[in-house]
This record gives structure tokens, sequence and C-alpha cells, in this order.
């Protein structure tokens, strides 16, 4: 393959990034406006539908204060959306689960993407999904360190030229 056509091929990867991001973005939108959440609701239900958490674990995991996660929990749960249990070995601490409603609806919204890209997966070689894997993993975390970097920029204010 020529340079010219491996660098077309790199910028079509790259658009094609692009466009899976703004992709994914829009569903959450969508997602987010069906179950009556805000995007960070909707991050928080994302974590718990791999199991229970405690507030500080989610704290941790989504980037919020205490104080923060102590307000979407309380909003979520006026909602429906999750429960708050002592933990059974520790009754100073909290689990907070997501509610077998929840679950339900979550599954509606996003169990037909899961089949549908189980279909799509099945199309693919061991090698193949390997070199996906790779790729997703090393992008993953090259956007995990710019979060970081942009997150030490000094703050902006809007409207002014400084």
């Amino acid at each position: 393959m020529s340079r010219e056509n491996l660098d077309e091929l790199r910028a079509q990867v790259g658009r094609e990034s692009q466009a899976l991001q703004a992709a994914v973005d829009d569903v959450d939108r969508a997602a987010a406006t069906a179950l009556g959440v805000n995007r960070t609701d909707l991050r928080c239900l994302e974590v718990l539908i791999r199991g229970e958490s405690t507030p500080g674990a989610l704290a941790a995991e989504l980037g919020l204060t205490s104080g923060s996660v102590t307000t979407m929990l309380d909003r979520l749960a006026k909602l429906g959306h999750v429960t708050r249990e002592p933990e059974p070995g520790d009754r100073r601490k909290v689990l907070i689960r997501m509610t077998p409603e929840t679950k339900a609806e979550a599954w509606k919204i996003y169990g037909p993407i899961a089949q549908e890209g189980a279909t799509e997966m099945a199309a693919y070689t061991a090698d193949q999904l390997h070199t996906i894997l790779d790729f997703l993993s090393r992008s993953r975390a090259l956007q995990q360190r710019h979060r970081e970097r942009i997150s030490a920029l000094p703050k902006t204010i809007r409207g002014t030229n400084s």
C-alpha cells in the first residue's frame, strides 16, 4: 500500500472514530431523555447496570464529589431508578442498586443494540477482534489521558478574550 493510501486510510479511520463518538453521544442523549434523567444520571445508571456500588465508588468512577453523588442519588431514587440499602457486612455503608424496573427499561433501550452488535461482531475473526480490541483500548486510554490534561488547564471565563 502506498504512503498516500495509508495516510488516507488512517484519515478515514479518524473520521469514522469521530462519527462513532457522535453517534454514541446521540444514543446516550436519547436514552437519557427516554429514562427522564440527565447525562450524569445516565452514566451512573450505566455503572449500576454492571452491579451494585457504593456512593464513594460511584463518586470515584464518575469524577464527582460526595455531595454531587448524594444529590444525584436522591434524584435517581425519587424517580424510582435506584435503591439504597445498608451493606449486610457493615451497616455503616450503603449499597446502591438499580431497580428491576429500570433494568427492564434499560434493556428495552440497550438490548437491541447489544444483540445487533453481537451479530456484527460475529463477522470478524479472532485475529480481527484482537486488533479491534487493541484499537479500542488504546483509544480509550488516549481519551482518558487527554481528559486529565484538559481538566488541568486553567479555567477560562466565557465572553472574555484573555
